[in-house]
């Protein structure tokens, strides 16, 4: 199938499912949204009481969140509705990466789903878990990708969208980045020299193409919660260059050893949290394994009395997909797809996240820089596109949340 012909199926499918589903259900509740995903029940069964979008005040790209577990909604900043948008980097597959015609077409599309934030992710490489130098160079020159970010920074302020930078590391010879030790004190010292190079090189790019906010790292669970004067010194030198708002990218079992939290603006969690502990789990034990996990987001921030943002959060396509949602969909074989488990998945997360006013939002992950793109996973990977979880966000995405201001109207 040749390109034009799989963005023709991919759309028409889209097409067909927001028709079928009625665009008016745009404005029915999580409850009743979550249960027509659940059932299989059509958008007609499931519409009832609406609730009217509420109008978010602009978020300040360059100021100081109020202090506080309700410092976001008190600011009337209006829900973070994000989508994390990967890039295509390769110099092999020219004009369909960051701050492309392809980019701004899809930014067109999110516009159209009701998204208010864009995540970018920029890559450095990292050899195998136990280097410590850190290369700017992912599948393109550093030069090359930092204008592609700028760019694409312009092109969702363009589409009236706020941005989130995400300096985020590949390991190229396999191995989670949570898992980094370089081993002696020198080694990590050497590490951490570059990391600081790494990530302040990307908060001076971002502040010069006028990013509303920062991720400071990614889940760096091996060291997050050691080495205090070296993080403190690194996030002062990230404000001295960068004057958005700052979180940093926590794996979701890590959240309570992270030692900086009180230096940054929100709680950003990497939300990979399993909803059930077996394969076949209901609906309803999904809801459950969903409110679990707001419980333990819950008693951190009691301590913290800080918003918390879902920096990541996605299910594969594949049935099964939320006992063990953080699986790398390159690495799985005898797969079976399922995107009704893709879209229950994520239902469940938002009936309980999202009426929450200590929730500020979050970044499905993710779509590609281009559309209809089918080069960086699988079609069994994270992707909502052409899928039902689709609706499903356009769904979510126009109606109101616990953290949105109320309506004056």
């Amino acid at each position: 199938m040749n390109d034009i012909a799989r963005r023709a199926r991919a759309r028409l499918r889209v097409l067909t499912r927001q028709w079928e589903r009625g665009r008016w259900a745009r404005v029915a509740g999580f409850a009743l949204i979550c249960l027509a995903i659940s059932s299989n029940l059509s958008a007609a069964q499931a519409g009832a009481q609406s609730l009217t979008r509420a109008l978010p005040a602009p978020v300040p790209s360059r100021g100081a969140m109020p202090r506080g577990h309700l410092g976001w909604q008190h600011a009337a900043y209006g829900a973070i509705r994000g989508v994390t948008i990967g890039p295509i980097e390769s110099s092999q597959q020219p004009g369909r990466g960051y701050g492309t015609e392809e980019s701004d077409a899809l930014l067109s599309e999110l516009e159209r789903l009701g998204v208010t934030w864009v995540s970018l992710t920029p890559f450095g490489r990292l050899w195998a878990l136990d280097s410590t130098e850190i290369l700017m160079d992912f599948e393109a020159p550093y030069a090359n990708n930092r204008v592609a970010v700028r760019r694409m920074i312009a092109q969702a302020h363009a589409h009236g969208m706020k941005v989130l930078v995400i300096p985020h590391l590949w390991v190229e010879t396999g191995g989670w980045r949570g898992e980094i030790e370089p081993g002696s004190p020198e080694r990590w010292a050497a590490y951490q020299a570059s990391y600081r190079e790494f990530v302040l090189a990307w908060a001076r790019d971002a502040e010069a193409a006028g990013a509303d906010a920062l991720s400071i790292g990614v889940e760096c669970k091996s060291w997050s919660g050691r080495f205090g004067p070296y993080w403190r010194g690194l996030i002062a030198e990230i404000r001295a260059h960068f004057s958005g708002l700052l979180t940093y990218s926590a794996n979701w079992d890590e959240v309570d050893g992270v030692l900086f939290w009180d230096q940054l603006d929100l709680v950003g969690i990497n939300a990979f949290y399993p909803l059930a502990d077996h394969d076949g789990a209901s609906y309803g034990e999904y809801v459950e394994g969903a409110r679990r996990a707001r419980d333990l987001v819950r008693e951190s921030i009691a301590a913290l009395d800080m918003p918390v943002l879902f920096v990541e959060v996605g299910y594969t396509t594949r049935a099964n997909a939320a006992v063990q949602p953080w699986l790398w969909p390159d690495d799985m074989t005898e797969v079976v797809i399922d995107e009704h488990e893709q879209a229950r998945a994520l239902a469940a997360v938002f009936e309980v996240f999202l009426p929450e006013p200590w929730f500020s939002g979050f970044f499905v992950w993710r779509y590609y820089a281009s559309l209809d793109d089918v080069s960086q996973e699988a079609i069994w990977g994270f992707s909502p596109h052409a899928k039902r979880a689709e609706p499903l966000l356009d769904r979510v995405f126009h109606t109101a949340w616990g953290v949105d201001p109320v309506p004056t109207y």
